[in-house]
């Protein structure tokens, strides 16, 4: 019985283990034909063939000095280099830095040089071409941006403003192509970036109005009027806040009684003094002049604060505003002034320009012929540089030497990039 009763067992077992499995025998009842072997067929894949947000992914990930190589493989690279989608991924992956830029103007057309605090040892020179499919720049602009230009920066792209004509450069490609010049003509202007738009104020004669330009739209338009009309100014900007700062009085104020004041009237209280835009309240804050007078011959802004030049006929002071609202909103502090050479005199031959690269400031100070300057001063000039640049470090408060900037710069405007 024992013997029969396994195996029954077993034939059960065996059973269930087969009804586990499929039955490797044909079933008649099925009619499957594989399809012809002509249907099938390989679709190579191409870089081309990726959609864009694929493909922007492995864009963004090539070496800087590779961008403009690639930006002229075809027009839909160079559209997807110059999109914010690009320069946001970027940024994400960190390889993003911010380095100082000087422009300067010539005949055949513009040169830049660029330096990296910290990493850079020297200026490394280019030149801006205009390499756009549809856009034409032709050496006239060049010469009309030649006598104070200003310069303004939004992410890589510089736009070099002037008193008729506007140009954006690109400073990973190089590429120059024209833009919508400002409705007001100006000179001597201030200019500044807030909340990723452009503003400027003061440079003209006829009107004290603030103009804002949208980079998205191409376009122009005024926002305001200022308290005062300013030539000579500049521009600088902090937590939402516009400042016009410095330069001379132009034209009349009106006073709250309907009366025009003369124009030389208080001329030297504009020289030192700020007027503040909210650029989201639209509307003007009070602030108080440099503590110390003086004319104010550069300015940027660095963080939460407004650095100040200002020139005392003998001698500079430098100064540092807060501007944050939230915390000290309007203290002035002075700092150590900069380290010029004695064989500087502080006349009309010497321009300085300044912009603030994190939590040090570079200041640029640009001379005229040296040899102009040993006639009339009678003074040696041994060693003296026509381009002088001095940095800024707030967090230890003292000022060191940077790389001479280039020969072929000349004339040069400064301004920070995040390229």
């Amino acid at each position: 019985m024992s013997s029969s009763s396994d195996n029954c067992n077993s034939r059960h077992f065996s059973w269930l283990m087969k009804s586990c499995f499929p039955d490797p025998r044909p079933n008649p009842s099925l009619h499957y034909s594989p399809p012809p072997a002509t249907t099938f067929f390989h679709r190579p894949t191409t870089i081309s063939s990726l959609p864009n947000d694929l493909l922007l992914e492995f864009l963004s990930r090539v070496a800087q000095s590779s961008i403009p190589s690639i930006s002229l493989v075809c027009r839909r690279w160079s559209q997807l280099i110059d999109s914010s989608e690009f320069y946001d991924l970027r940024r994400r992956r960190g390889l993003l830095h911010f380095a100082v830029f000087v422009v300067s103007f010539s005949d055949s057309g513009l040169f830049a040089a660029n330096y990296q605090l910290g990493h850079d040892t020297q200026w490394r020179t280019t030149s801006f071409l205009n390499n756009n499919y549809d856009d034409a720049v032709y050496p006239s602009s060049y010469s009309a941006l030649s006598s104070h230009a200003r310069l303004a920066a939004i992410g890589r792209w510089i736009y070099i403003i002037g008193k008729t004509t506007m140009l954006r450069c690109d400073a990973w490609t190089g590429a120059v192509i024209p833009r919508s010049k400002m409705s007001v003509l100006r000179k001597k202007f201030a200019v500044a970036v807030v909340a990723g738009k452009v503003y400027v104020a003061g440079g003209s004669t006829r009107t004290a109005t603030v103009e804002e330009y949208d980079p998205k739209k191409n376009s122009w338009r005024v926002v305001c009027q200022a308290p005062r009309m300013r030539y000579g100014c500049i521009g600088a900007s902090v937590d939402g806040v516009l400042y016009v700062i410095g330069g001379l009085k132009i034209g009349g104020t009106t006073g709250n009684d309907g009366t025009r004041t003369a124009a030389g009237t208080g001329a030297h209280v504009y020289a030192s003094s700020m007027d503040l835009y909210d650029v989201e309240a639209r509307r003007w804050l009070r602030s108080r002049a440099v503590p110390g007078g003086g004319c104010v011959v550069a300015a940027c802004s660095s963080g939460d604060h407004i650095y100040i030049l200002a020139s005392h006929a003998v001698e500079l002071s430098f100064w540092r505003f807060n501007g944050n609202r939230r915390v000290g909103f309007g203290e002035w502090c002075r700092l150590k002034s900069p380290p010029l050479p004695t064989q500087v005199r502080l006349d009309g031959t010497v321009r300085f320009s300044c912009v603030g690269v994190g939590e040090k400031v570079v200041l640029i100070q640009i001379m005229g012929c040296i040899d102009d300057l040993l006639r009339r001063s009678g003074r040696s000039t041994r060693g003296l540089k026509e381009a002088l640049v001095l940095v800024y470090d707030s967090a230890a408060g003292e000022w060191s030497r940077g790389a001479d900037l280039p020969d072929v710069v000349r004339r040069a405007a400064c301004v920070c990039v995040e390229w």
